[in-house]
């Protein structure tokens, strides 16, 4: 059975996560899981919701982006017993890496992933906090996919439905344990 929003508990989590208006700007309605993430049986509550569809995956590998994905990805990670890849902004990696640079709403952002991190043919979960546009986690499978990385699944905590990022996504299988309107 796999779980779904509204399970007996998904929706509790909500209550931890605090709604911040007005921020980054003016209209903007912030959801910000701080507060989750301070209260132990809440934050080991929101990890198994996102790692429950692929406890039976057989996943290798688990990929998180900079920085909250680092959070909840190497938590996911160990849960499958998974290593953990993170995908990092420009000059974080030390080693040698791949590059994607993609275009935001305004302006364009840069991602990458160290080339030897995903092996060929490697099971691959990707892990973020927040589904909104997409266009960061699409960035993330598209690095992961130039290494041969299989892409199983996505899993988020949140998701902006209003925002359509799903619709960005529709290559892959993505799961989200919240949505808001």
């Amino acid at each position: 059975m796999a779980i779904k929003v509204g399970t007996p508990g998904a929706a509790e989590l909500k209550d931890y996560i605090r709604d911040i208006p007005d921020f980054p700007k003016p209209g903007i309605i912030f959801r910000d899981i701080t507060p989750l993430l301070k209260d132990p049986a809440a934050l080991s509550l929101a990890v198994e919701f996102m790692t429950y569809p692929y406890r039976s995956q057989h996943i290798d590998v688990v990929v998180g982006a900079e920085s909250r994905g680092f959070i909840f990805g190497t938590a996911v990670a160990r849960n499958l017993t998974a290593g953990f890849v993170p995908i990092r902004k420009p000059g974080k990696l030390p080693g040698r890496k791949i590059s994607l640079t993609y275009e935001l709403e305004y302006g364009s952002d840069t991602l990458e992933i160290h080339e030897d991190a995903i092996r060929p043919g490697q099971r691959v979960l990707m892990v973020d906090d927040l589904l909104a546009t997409g266009g960061t986690m699409r960035a993330c499978c598209e690095l992961v996919e130039k290494l041969g990385g299989q892409i199983i699944g996505i899993s988020f905590l949140i998701e902006l439905l209003s925002l359509n990022g799903r619709e960005r996504l529709s290559r892959w299988s993505t799961y989200s344990v919240l949505s808001y309107a």
